[in-house]
C-alpha cells in the first residue's frame, strides 16, 4: 500500500495534530519531497517532534523514508489531490478532468491493494454459503443494496436492509457456513463492528470491505479486501467515496457469474421479468 493510501485509510483515527500533517502532504505531496522536517512542521503549524512521531505512526524510521515512499508514488502516479476548490462549474473541463484522474487513481490503488489469495478465499466462502448477509450503514448502504440485487440475480440468496436493526435481525439468524459482508468506509463504524462480532460468535464467514486493514472491521473479519479512495470534501475532514467500494463488489460479482454455470440463464430470466416494467 503506498503512503498515499496509508494517509487516506488512517485519516479518521489520526489526532487533531495528525491531521494536519497529514492533509498539508496529501495537498502538497510534490513540495514536501523536496522539504526539510523543519520546513514542514512550519508549513503545518506543528513541531518536529510531531513530524517525527507521525512517521512512526505510519511505520516508517524517519521522515526521511517517509519522502522516499512520497517520491515512489509519485512515480506511481497516484498521487492526483482532489481539492474541492478544483471543481467549478467556471471550469467544467478541467474539473472533469480533475475528476478522472482521481478516479482512474482511486480504481487503480484499490485493485492493486486485492490480495489474489485472500480474494479466492472470500469467492469460495460466498459460493458455499447458505446465505450472504450484507451490512452497511449510512453512505455504504447503497454499495450494500446493489451487492444484494446482483447476488440474488444469480441465485445467491443475499439479504441486506437500509434500516440496521432489520440488519442486526438479520445477522442473528446466519449459520456456521453463511457469510456476512461488511462495508465500512473507515472500518470504525460500530454498528458494522457489532454485526461482526455477531457473525464471527455465529460461525459465520466474515469478509471486511473497508479502507483499512487496522480498522476495528479490519481486524475482526476472517477475510479484509482493502480500498482506496482519493476524494477529499468538505475542509479536509471527510474522506469517502463509494465508487472503489462498488469496483469490489463488482468485481466479486464478475467472479461469481464466470464460475455458476446458470448464472447467464438467471440473469436472462431477470431480464426477462425486467422488461415489461422498460416498455
Amino acid at each position: 500500500m503506498s503512503i498515499i493510501d496509508q494517509l487516506y485509510a488512517g485519516y479518521d483515527s489520526f489526532f487533531d495534530s495528525e491531521k494536519k500533517i497529514a492533509s498539508y502532504i496529501l495537498d502538497h505531496p510534490q513540495d514536501v519531497i523536496n522539504m526539510t522536517i523543519k520546513e514542514l512542521a512550519a508549513a503545518c503549524g506543528t513541531s518536529e517532534a510531531s513530524i517525527s512521531r507521525f512517521c512512526r505512526k505510519l511505520e516508517l524510521d524517519s521522515f526521511h523514508h517517509l519522502k522516499i515512499n512520497l517520491a515512489k508514488a509519485e512515480a506511481d502516479q497516484l498521487t492526483v489531490p482532489l481539492e474541492a476548490e478544483k471543481i467549478s462549474q467556471d471550469h467544467v473541463a478541467e474539473s472533469l478532468q480533475t475528476i478522472l484522474n482521481n478516479k482512474i487513481a482511486e480504481l487503480t490503488a484499490t485493485i492493486k491493494n486485492i490480495d489474489a489469495d485472500v480474494l479466492v478465499q472470500c469467492l469460495q466462502a460466498i459460493e458455499h454459503a447458505g446465505r450472504v448477509h450484507v451490512a452497511a450503514v449510512g453512505n455504504t448502504i447503497p454499495v450494500a443494496m446493489d451487492c444484494a440485487f446482483k447476488f440474488n440475480e444469480i441465485g445467491i440468496p443475499t439479504s441486506t436492509s437500509s434500516v440496521w436493526e432489520t440488519q442486526v435481525s438479520y445477522t442473528y439468524t446466519l449459520q456456521k457456513g453463511d457469510v456476512l459482508i461488511a462495508i465500512s468506509n473507515s472500518g470504525e463504524s460500530s454498528k458494522v463492528a457489532d454485526m461482526v462480532n455477531i457473525a464471527n460468535d455465529r460461525g459465520a464467514v466474515t469478509i471486511g470491505i473497508t479502507n483499512n486493514l487496522h480498522s476495528t472491521v479490519g481486524k475482526s473479519v476472517d477475510h479484509h479486501i482493502q480500498t482506496s479512495t482519493r476524494e477529499k470534501l468538505f475542509l479536509n475532514e471527510f474522506y469517502f467515496s463509494r465508487i472503489s467500494a462498488s469496483t469490489v463488489i463488482e468485481i466479486l460479482y464478475l467472479f461469481l457469474v464466470s464460475a455458476e454455470k446458470d448464472s447467464y440463464d438467471r440473469i436472462r430470466a431477470n431480464e426477462e421479468i425486467y422488461a415489461d416494467q422498460k416498455k
